[in-house]
């Protein structure tokens, strides 16, 4: 594989990585309620999730997803019911902290690093958008001859690296605000925020129709 034909993945993936996503509106959710560790579990999870969609398009799995309208609609139902979960979750964490006991008990459930690794990881590996974008670039990118598998998993590599720094600095970005994003407030109006974004991340998920 030629460097231009890495050079050209590695363009065409930021622009990906840094599209408006779930992603980036997990980070923004996490990071303020529980620290800059749970933003870097969720990139970790993140990670994850990358390489296990990659392994499957290598394998042939995702051509299996892709084609079957069944194994589709049900992995996509299974992401928008997890997204709009998540959104719903924000909401009724953003209604309760309005009522009065909820400013008397300030105190926070933090997320463990297990829970936000999850979070991040589920929420990219429920999304058969990764698999159809490891699918369509694979060919694309990946000369004949040599080794396919390698150059795949090179791929998926930069793909996650790629993805790492750039949720990485948001991680930092949204660690320095601590003190903004720690007021009721803020926390109010961020959770609803999120709530809604995810909801309709849902609804978007559950309405796409691959094109092939």
């Amino acid at each position: 594989m030629a460097w231009s034909e890495i050079a050209a993945f590695a363009f065409v993936a930021a622009l990906l990585v840094m599209s408006p996503g779930p992603n980036g509106f997990l980070i923004a959710k996490t990071v303020p309620a529980s620290g800059r560790s749970a933003g870097f579990s969720n990139i970790a999870g993140f990670v994850a999730a990358f390489f296990l969609h990659g392994a499957l398009s290598i394998l042939g799995l995702s051509v299996i997803l892709v084609k079957s309208a069944t194994a589709f609609a049900i992995v996509k139902y299974l992401g928008a019911a997890y997204l709009c979960w998540i959104g719903a979750k924000a909401l009724i964490a953003a209604f309760n902290s309005i009522s009065p006991a909820a400013r008397v008990t300030p105190a926070k459930r933090r997320r463990t690093l297990a829970r936000a690794f999850g979070e991040g990881f589920l929420t990219n590996a429920l999304n058969p958008k990764v698999s159809m974008f490891y699918l369509a670039a694979f060919p694309q990118f990946i000369t004949a001859g040599g080794t396919p598998a390698a150059s795949a998993f090179l791929l998926v590599a930069l793909h996650a690296a790629i993805a790492a720094l750039w949720f990485g600095a948001m991680v930092l970005l949204f660690t320095r605000l601590t003190a903004a994003a720690g007021s009721p407030g803020f926390q109010r109006w961020l959770k609803g925020i999120t709530g809604v974004v995810f909801i309709g991340f849902g609804l978007k998920l559950a309405s796409f129709r691959p094109s092939v």
